[in-house]
């Protein structure tokens, strides 16, 4: 059962990855498209109407898509200073720690964002420019965060396995 929930966590965190750079990259072409739209507005041509709005709803979305691969990988920046005193037994342990409290981080940072995403939708607050309703941006978001939870949640499990001696 954990290798199949293992290759499905897997798969997921490396799909919403993928789709966050897919976003970025669309990001890029975009402000690109803009900024020449503006050095060229003598001949005609005008900057992505929106531009910084779509830019800031976009980084968002990435941002927390690329957290769940992030996990599962172990990418996060940590500090080995004491790694080699522990010993095998003690960095699992180590391991484990750090990834309760990373699954902790990731289940505050998703309810808040939840709860933000819920007070813009009953205000009906909207971006300037394009009049878009500020709660999808933070539905967007909620997709990176609510696979960070999972993924949080499956490397605690991972941990867990690891120390208990069942490999991982």
């Amino acid at each position: 059962m954990y290798r199949i929930v293992d290759g499905g966590i897997g798969w997921l965190a490396r799909a919403v990855a993928l789709v966050g750079g897919a976003v970025l990259l669309a990001l890029v072409i975009m402000v690109c498209v803009s900024i020449t739209g503006r050095a060229l507005i003598p001949l005609g041509l005008k900057p992505v109407a929106g531009d910084v709005e779509l830019l800031e709803m976009g980084m968002a979305f990435a941002i927390f898509a690329f957290l769940p691969y992030c996990q599962y990988v172990r990418g996060h920046a940590r500090v080995d200073l004491f790694q080699a005193a522990f010993g095998s037994v003690g960095n699992r342990l180590l391991d484990l720690v750090a990834d309760l409290a990373m699954a902790v981080v990731a289940v505050v940072v998703a309810w808040r964002l939840w709860l933000g995403m819920m007070d813009k939708k009953s205000y009906f607050e909207t971006t300037f420019i394009l009049q878009i309703e500020i709660w999808q941006a933070y539905a967007l978001a909620m997709i990176g965060a609510s696979t960070f939870v999972l993924v949080s949640l499956f490397c605690v499990w991972r941990s867990i396995k690891a120390l208990s001696g069942g490999g991982a």
